[in-house]
């Protein structure tokens, strides 16, 4: 079996793993019942006012930046600069290239660094701060190696000659992924390992701490309205005991 071959196989099972355990944990989130009023406060009284906080909450971590500002920075940094290097991955995916994915390429090579620095910084905390040090387990350090690596292996393919790939078979492989007309993978040792980090993040992503990306709109200290007194909140459950009474 060739290396394509098998590359492509990967990340067709890497994809299924991944959608289909998101689809499952969204539904779960969706399912929980949640039995009492528990908006952090001070916390909006309107629906307009929720959305402006979980709009803050997703785009400038608030509540994180109020708790701990180094955290903050750090969490904030990565964040952010994944994104940067996502998007700009999206010409790897398109033809014609958006424009806008144009645009971003001088900066989203650089955001490489910067999802780097962001992640080795949370990893540090969890050895230098008493308290996290105490809950970590293995499977955040892990998690984190897994993130470093996938970062370092990137940025060593954009900024290393020697480590450089052919990227214009990389992108005919991924279009042909897309479009199952499957064309030769670079066998580049580098591009390999890279790739296969992705995949594997793919695939434990869906039982993996991560998931706080979705879980946060399922927040109940996020997304309820503070108004017990004037209206209550009655569960589905409680509901039906009520009826039955």
């Amino acid at each position: 079996m060739s290396v394509s071959l098998v590359y492509a196989v990967l990340f067709y099972a890497a994809t299924a793993i991944l959608v289909g355990g998101l689809i499952y944990r969204i539904r779960v989130y969706a399912r929980t019942p949640v039995p009492l009023k528990i908006p952090t406060t001070p916390a909006p009284t309107t629906r307009t006012g929720v959305l402006f906080r979980m709009f803050r909450e997703i785009t400038v971590f608030e509540s994180l930046f109020k708790s701990n500002k180094w955290i903050w920075l750090f969490g904030w940094l990565f964040h952010f600069t994944m994104l940067l290097v996502l998007l700009r991955h999206l010409r790897y995916f398109t033809h014609p290239v958006w424009f806008w994915v144009d645009l971003i390429q001088p900066f989203g090579i650089y955001a490489g660094f910067g999802m780097a620095a962001g992640l080795l910084g949370l990893w540090a905390r969890r050895f230098l701060v008493d308290r996290v040090r105490y809950i970590s387990s293995l499977s955040d350090h892990l998690m984190l190696i897994l993130l470093i690596a996938i970062a370092i292996t990137g940025l060593l393919m954009s900024f290393v000659p020697e480590w450089r790939t052919d990227i214009v078979a990389l992108k005919a492989f991924m279009l042909g992924l897309l479009y199952f007309d499957w064309q030769p993978l670079p066998e580049d040792p580098m591009l390999m390992i890279h790739l296969g980090l992705v995949a594997t993040l793919m695939m434990i992503f869906p039982i993996s701490k991560l998931l706080h990306a979705p879980g946060v709109f399922f927040s109940p200290t996020r997304n309820q309205i503070d108004n017990p007194r004037e209206k209550r909140l009655l569960s589905a459950w409680a509901a039906k005991l009520e009826s039955s009474e």
